[in-house]
């Protein structure tokens, strides 16, 4: 699969997954129509080998049980997120002021405010029904959060300020008449591209969404900007890895992708990397496979979790921002993420597995730590050490304007991730 063909693709994927559960959705679809199968947490699973799919709300597990797979089997995850920063719909969300429609907002993890202002912005997520039944919604443009002008603010450029309450509420259409007032109502327009009646609606979770395409830049095509790239980046090559795995016989560990929900607000949440799902269906894979719990603690004890987010590139105006010494750029290879204080998980045996899957895949590799003197982020792969005791190593492509409405990313590093998690998944390790 070519750098051009997988680009092309993810700028598909981004499109499908304007939520959390439109991602987790959109996987699933992608994964069954690769020839596996969809489980429910409600159904009895089966033990044989195959290929599964398990969707819990915004969240998607998936993996490959070999036929050969034995009760202290173990696993290769690669780890993953769903969700991004921006902007969450409230309770009460129409908002009518000064002759306005507005849509009533929470903010949603740690976004770049002022990356979401003058931009067409779409609204999506899920509805619940009074029938119990769950709905995806995804409305086209609709809403946008307008800057004040320069002429009524001329002291903008020496410094913008956004109150997160006043200045971040988007508008979505009119209600100076009474009439227009009357009809003002956030939820009936979202609830219109579901096709359903807004009365209907019991509850909801809706994100706003940046409505503008992927884009393929720069002077050599070498760029890629879009929505959500943090961390849909990660979920996709992980999800193209393993639908393009093959059930070999002979395999001796089980490949998953775990693509939680929740990782921008800390991930504590039934869907979240500190919940139970992972937890839950390990157990329920190792039970299929009759394991005794020392059998399972052998499996888990050789198992590997490959904690893929995106990390950062070397930013050029900010150059004194980063690390003097580790400058990684974009479309040099996927980044091994380091911290002395394990923000990230990655340790001296979990750099050496990460060199030989680079080696396995032909793929460079770069590092990335953290200049001293600015705090470092985190991921799931602290969570889920800490949850399971399985060996994490961090890793991620690197990007510039992370948590934006729009960020970008290098072309060639979408493939480099790619055939990484392919190679993680399926090479013999020696550690």
């Amino acid at each position: 699969m070519s750098a051009d063909e997988l680009i092309e693709d993810l700028g598909r994927f981004v499109g499908e997954s304007p939520s959390s559960y439109h991602a987790a959705t959109a996987t699933a679809r992608r994964l069954v129509e690769a020839g596996f199968t969809q489980l429910g947490e409600h159904q009895d699973w089966p033990a044989e080998a195959g290929k599964y799919v398990v969707v819990r709300d915004g969240a998607v597990l998936a993996w490959i049980m070999p036929a050969g797979a034995a009760p202290n089997t173990p696993l290769r995850i690669l780890g993953a997120h769903t969700d991004s920063p921006g902007f969450k719909l409230k309770p009460k969300s129409t908002v009518v002021k000064q002759g306005w429609l507005q849509a009533g907002m929470e903010v949603y993890g740690g976004p770049l405010l002022n990356s979401w202002l003058d931009r067409e912005l779409r609204l999506a997520g899920r509805l619940v029904t009074r029938d119990g039944a769950t709905h995806l919604a995804a409305t086209g443009p609709v809403a946008r959060i307008p800057q004040l002008a320069i002429h009524l603010d001329r002291q903008v450029n020496e410094g913008l300020t956004l109150g997160k309450q006043q200045h971040t509420t988007p508008i979505l259409g009119l209600a100076a008449t009474a009439a227009q007032a009357a009809q003002a109502d956030v939820l009936s327009v979202i609830a219109e591209s579901a096709g359903v009646e807004a009365d209907e609606v019991d509850g909801y979770d809706v994100v706003v969404v940046d409505a503008q395409a992927p884009q393929r830049f720069g002077a050599a095509d070498e760029f890629f900007a879009s929505a959500r790239l943090d961390n849909l980046s990660s979920v996709f090559a992980g999800m193209r890895a393993l639908a393009e795995a093959k059930d070999d016989d002979g395999a001796t560990v089980i490949p998953m992708l775990a693509a939680f929900d929740h990782e921008e607000l800390g991930s504590a949440s039934r869907s979240g990397a500190a919940g139970p799902f992972l937890e839950e269906v390990l157990g329920r894979i190792y039970e299929g496979l009759g394991a005794t719990a020392t059998q399972r603690a052998q499996g888990l004890s050789a198992s590997w979790h490959l904690s893929s987010d995106a990390g950062h590139a070397v930013h050029p105006n900010y150059a004194e921002r980063h690390d003097p010494a580790n400058r990684p750029l974009p479309n040099a290879g996927p980044l091994l993420k380091i911290n002395a204080n394990q923000r990230y998980t990655t340790d001296a045996p979990g750099a050496a597995m990460w060199a030989q899957v680079c080696r396995a895949a032909g793929v460079p590799s770069q590092e990335f730590v953290s200049n001293n003197d600015i705090p470092c982020g985190s991921t799931i792969g602290p969570i889920t050490a800490t949850r399971l005791g399985i060996r994490t190593v961090d890793i991620g492509i690197a990007l510039l304007s992370m948590h934006s409405a729009r960020e970008m990313c290098g072309v060639e590093d979408i493939k480099h991730l790619h055939d990484a998690a392919a190679a993680f998944f399926t090479a013999a390790l020696t550690v």
